[in-house]
This record gives C-alpha cells, sequence and structure tokens, in this order.
C-alpha cells in the first residue's frame, strides 16, 4: 500500500459484522465482566451495565464508525479528515491519536494476561493442575508469575500468533480469524454452560448474578458497570475507527453498533451463567477479583470429575476471546503504517506486534523483577502502582474517556446535522435525532462522571 492510499474493504456486510463483534467481544466479557459483577453485588451491577450498553456505548459506536467510513483513514488522521470537510479544524485528529496511543498501552499488557492464558490452556491438558491440593493451585499461578522467562515466552507466543494473522490481510487474514473463531467461542461457551448448569450450584450462582436487589446500588456499582460498558465495546479505542474505515456503503451503521452491544452482553451474561454456578459449588469466593479465572477457577478445575477437559475448553476459549480483540487492536497501528509510512501489510503488521510485545517487557517484569518499582511515584494519583497498574490506568481511566468525550463534542455539536442523513440513510428520524441526543446529552454525563470519578 503506498502512502495516503485507501485501506482495504470488508468482503461483505456479515464479515464487517462479525470483525466487529470479534474486536469487542473478549477478556473484558468473559474474564473481566464475571469477576467485577462478583466484586460489585451482582445483579445490580448487571442491570446497569446492560442499560450503559445500549444507552451510552451503542450511540458512540455508531459515531466511531460515521468517523471510520465517511474519511476512510487511519485512525490518527481520520475525525480531523471528516472535521476539515465540513470546515473544522483537523486538531480533531486528537481522538484518533488519544485512542490510537491508549489502545498500544491496552494491547502491551493485554496480551501479556492473554499469554497467561495460552499458558493455562496448555498447563490444563497437559494435567498440570489435575488433582493439586487448593493451597497448591494458588500458588502455581504465583509461582508461574514469578518468572519473567516463563511469562514473557508465553507473551511472546500469542504477540506472534496475532502478527501472523493481521500480516494476511483484512480478508485473509482478519476476516478469517473470525469466521473461525465466532463459532468456535460460542460452541465452547454453551458447552461450558450446560455443564456449569448441570453440575454447579445453580440457585445460588443465579440468584447472585440475576435476583434483583437494588439495595447494593451505589454510585460506585454505577461507575463500575458504566467503565466496564466502554471497556468491553472497545469505545474510544481507535479499533471502531480503524474497522469503520472498511465498511462498505450500504452497511447500517447503528445495526451494526446494536449486534456489537447485544453480542458483548449476550456472551458476557453466558460466561456469568458459566461461571458462578461451579464458584459457589466448589464453595469459593465470587468476589476474588481478577484471580477469579486463574486462582479461583482452576481450583474447581483441579477439583471436579472431569476437570482436566473442562478447564482446557475454558482456557481455549478465552484464548479465542483474546485473539480478535488482539487483531483489532493493533489494527490502528498497522492501518497508519501502511497509509503513513508506505510499509507492506506484512511488515506493518510485525512492526506493529514487535512495539507491542516490547512495551508488554513492563508488565511482564512489573509482577516479578520490578513489583516493588513505582515509576511514576512522584505524581499522587499514580504512586504504589506497578508498570502494569499505571499504563492500566493512564490508558483506561483517562485517554480512552477524553477521547470518547471528544468524540460526543464532535458529532454532537461540532458537526452538522446532515451528517446523520448522510452516512445513516437506512435509519428512521427518529433514531438518528434519539442518537444525536444520546450524543450531545446522555453520553457527556456518564464520561464525565467516570473520568471524574478514577482521578478523583
Amino acid at each position: 500500500m503506498h502512502k495516503g492510499s485507501e485501506p482495504g474493504r470488508w468482503s461483505t456486510k456479515f464479515a464487517f459484522y462479525l470483525a466487529a463483534v470479534g474486536a469487542a467481544v473478549g477478556l473484558g466479557s468473559v474474564w473481566r465482566f464475571p469477576y467485577l459483577a462478583g466484586a460489585n453485588g451482582g445483579s445490580a451491577f448487571v442491570f446497569v451495565f446492560i442499560l450503559a450498553c445500549l444507552a451510552i456505548a451503542t450511540p458512540l459506536l455508531v459515531a466511531e464508525f460515521i468517523i471510520g467510513r465517511r474519511s476512510r483513514r487511519s485512525p490518527p488522521e481520520a475525525a480531523g479528515e471528516v472535521a476539515a470537510s465540513f470546515g473544522r479544524s483537523r486538531g480533531w485528529n486528537s481522538i484518533g491519536i488519544l485512542g490510537t496511543v491508549a489502545t498500544f498501552l491496552i494491547m502491551s499488557y493485554y496480551t501479556v494476561i492473554a499469554g497467561w492464558v495460552l499458558a493455562y490452556a496448555w498447563k490444563c491438558a497437559s494435567g498440570e493442575l489435575t488433582g493439586l491440593a487448593r493451597p497448591a493451585v494458588a500458588g502455581y499461578f504465583h509461582e508461574f508469575l514469578s518468572s519473567p522467562l516463563r511469562v514473557g515466552a508465553w507473551h511472546l507466543a500469542f504477540i506472534i500468533l496475532v502478527g501472523s494473522i493481521s500480516a494476511r490481510g483484512v480478508n485473509r487474514g482478519i476476516e478469517l480469524a473470525n469466521k473461525i473463531r465466532a463459532p468456535g467461542l460460542l460452541i465452547l461457551l454453551l458447552i461450558l454452560v450446560a455443564y456449569a448448569l448441570t453440575t454447579g450450584d445453580v440457585r445460588r450462582g443465579l440468584t447472585f448474578a440475576f435476583a434483583p436487589d437494588f439495595s447494593k446500588l451505589s454510585a460506585n456499582v454505577v461507575l463500575a458497570a458504566i467503565g466496564q460498558a466502554f471497556y468491553a465495546t472497545g469505545v474510544g479505542m481507535a479499533m471502531m475507527l480503524a474497522y469503520g474505515a472498511y465498511v462498505p456503503l450500504g452497511a447500517s451503521l447503528l445495526r451494526s453498533a446494536l449486534v456489537i452491544s447485544g453480542s458483548i452482553v449476550l456472551v458476557s451474561l453466558l460466561a456469568t451463567l458459566m461461571i458462578f454456578p461451579l464458584v459457589y459449588r466448589y464453595g469459593l469466593n465470587p468476589a476474588q477479583g481478577a484471580d477469579l479465572v486463574f486462582n479461583v477457577l482452576p481450583t474447581a478445575f483441579a477439583e471436579m470429575p472431569g476437570g482436566r477437559i473442562v478447564g482446557t475448553l475454558f482456557f481455549l476459549l478465552l484464548v479465542l476471546a483474546a485473539l480478535t480483540p488482539s487483531l483489532a487492536g493493533i489494527e490502528p497501528i498497522v492501518a497508519w503504517l501502511e497509509q503513513r509510512r508506505g510499509l507492506s501489510r506484512s511488515k506493518a503488521s510485525f512492526a506493529a506486534a514487535a512495539s507491542v510485545w516490547m512495551l508488554g517487557i513492563g508488565s511482564v517484569l512489573s509482577f516479578n523483577a520490578w513489583a516493588h518499582w513505582h515509576p511514576f511515584a512522584g505524581i499522587a494519583r499514580l504512586q504504589g502502582m506497578t508498570v502494569f497498574d499505571a499504563l492500566d490506568f493512564i490508558s483506561s481511566n483517562v485517554l480512552l474517556p477524553v477521547g470518547a468525550l471528544l468524540t460526543c463534542v464532535l458529532i454532537g455539536w461540532r458537526l452538522p446535522r446532515s451528517l446523520g442523513e448522510t452516512e445513516l440513510p437506512e435509519e428512521t428520524s427518529g433514531a438518528r435525532r434519539l442518537i444525536l441526543l444520546l450524543l450531545r446529552y446522555v453520553c457527556p454525563v456518564a464520561i464525565a462522571a467516570v473520568l471524574v470519578a478514577a482521578l478523583a
């Protein structure tokens, strides 16, 4: 691809839907959602999360698709291109720049976690965890994290997998990966849900997750649920700006956004059905936090009949969940390297993957050699944070919300309403007005609340 040339295209609308869902439905839905629900009271968190996906994340996804398809540019240049076409400043490129930087930071530690998942899929399949006592399972995870060479090797293995698929391009790489991943993830998820509902403590698990209990609803629960909606859908990460640039004319952007939000809600709820009956069946703690997947559940797998098979299937599910979001996560960098630096697709993909891997070394070392190093000790809000913690906080709690807020201002207030009529011709006038209303008033308030709470 030569400098300044346009990106490729999805072969069909369905291929775009699969890619967009694959970009969003990842570890955020299968790993992060259940432990946040467990830590935030269960059903109250789930209820607010569903509302946030529909009323906040969906219109923001539509706005990002509009910018991407209208501009046909890489994310760092997309918003400025659209703004300039209406006589506004190209300074709005800050939306894509913030998103690209945030996604780069997120991918650097997201792929480290994906490396853990890949390692545990192998460890379950090889029988290393079978029959271990509870203290031994917990110690096993911490022993694994304590070795930078082992953690780094699995991180590198996952990065090589992502770079190799991305190098094959939009159609032969990303599209094909999503066509394989989508049914594979759904089949594994349904098998594990059926197993959990058959063998787990269904009554307690479902009561905790779904029985209405609004006494647990608090400002912190609401903010956590809204934050998870942002994280799970990829709002502000520039992924949808990149994927939107490949969308063919005639594809409904609102329908695409609803497909993404609906898929995320569905997978998140299925993951909850899969995890909490097993947690209660084995007397484990649903509010265990991030250790729920790598400490608590392996304890159940070690004790249950057929746990070796069930555990292997579970971690293979997480590998599939991590793969396509990682492909989407490096795509803004790949697209920029192709369009602005004139690199071939394969060189751009491996360059992007290599840069993510190099930054990820800091996160790998945060759990062992650098565990007691706090690089931002001089900044009050970042005191006590490791490299891993700081990357997560800066990207998820600062860069993403600011980028999403700027998107609301640009599409909701600075560009003419005619843009909605041009880019959303398939929708009714009422639907277009509702999207604009949400982008102007509801989304900015929610984003500002999350941002203020994070920085307070």
